[in-house]
């Protein structure tokens, strides 16, 4: 019997990606079937600001007989930049949580507008109807829109060449267009997944160059520091996972996948980062553990 089916004690986990419930272009089923076929145990869906794509996601994993850990990743800001931390095993029907998660969306929404009319202003002609014709379907409040989407119209009206122009040159934190209104810090991101009772990890840290605010939530009750991303070096990996250790934290690993944009995987294919299903189980403990608290 495949060792999907009859348990989790072997194989491998990817513990990011993104469905098109946020800024991904596959359908959560998709993306369960995709670590399916890439011989994985469980993946992670880890939407923004959202777990619209759960429930398809958890049914396709029922199908398979493989596990789907449901999972979010929280838009912060701190020290000016995107801070991302990610919820595993919350609950998902939480009424507090859901609406927090509408709240997160309604800033996102406004960051979306201000960067459209920032792109105007430089002579870059852009509705939100034409980044909402993007998603080829019917836009739900409970999903995202964010820059990739924006990224895809640029490129189709000739305004940058690829995904990685549009954010060099506009919608990257060095870039043109970029904007950053008031969100919630990253250490109130913490206590929203506890509060959901999940386990919270901070995602991708080698991006944002600050290895103290790193230490800082680490203090503020972090469980778990993404090691092995796809935008991370051998080095930085390394760095994390001592790290964790150091304070006897998880150490995950994420692919961050997007799905295909412009021909392209964005940031890298299902499965190319992966870590040992054991992970996962320990996520889940440490998840039931929050959840007996008084």
């Amino acid at each position: 019997m495949d060792e999907r089916i009859c348990g989790m004690s072997q194989g491998f986990a990817d513990l990011h990606t993104h469905t098109r419930a946020s800024d991904g272009t596959e359908p959560p089923a998709a993306n369960v079937r995709l670590a399916f076929e890439a011989g994985l145990a469980a993946v992670a869906i880890t939407d923004h600001d959202t777990v619209a794509g759960m429930e398809e996601a958890l049914e396709e994993g029922r199908k398979l007989g493989m596990e789907v850990v449901p999972g979010v990743e929280l838009s912060t800001v701190s020290g000016g930049q995107d801070i991302h931390v990610l919820g595993y095993f919350i609950r998902t029907d939480d009424e507090m949580f859901l609406e927090r998660l509408d709240r997160l969306r309604r800033v996102r929404d406004l960051r979306n507008d201000m960067m459209l009319e920032k792109l105007r202003g430089l002579g870059v002609d852009i509705t939100m109807d034409e980044v909402l014709s993007q998603r080829n379907r019917e836009h739900r409040s409970d999903e995202t829109v964010g820059r990739p989407h924006i990224a895809e119209v640029l490129i189709r009206k000739g305004y940058a060449g690829s995904l990685e122009e549009a954010f060099a040159k506009y919608l990257g934190k060095n870039g043109a267009a970029y904007v950053n209104p008031p969100r919630i810090g990253p250490e109130e991101a913490i206590r929203w997944i506890h509060e959901a009772g999940g386990a919270a990890v901070l995602a991708h840290p080698g991006l944002y160059q600050d290895d103290r605010l790193v230490e800082e939530l680490i203090q503020s009750g972090l469980d778990g520091i993404e090691a092995d991303h796809s935008d991370h070096s051998p080095e930085d990996a390394e760095k994390y996972r001592a790290l964790a250790e150091r304070y006897g934290l998880l150490a995950t690993a994420g692919s961050d996948f997007h799905g295909m944009r412009g021909g392209q995987v964005f940031h890298a294919p299902l499965g190319s980062r992966k870590t040992d299903v054991q992970v996962v189980e320990r996520l889940r403990q440490v998840s039931r553990t929050i959840r007996s608290k008084p």
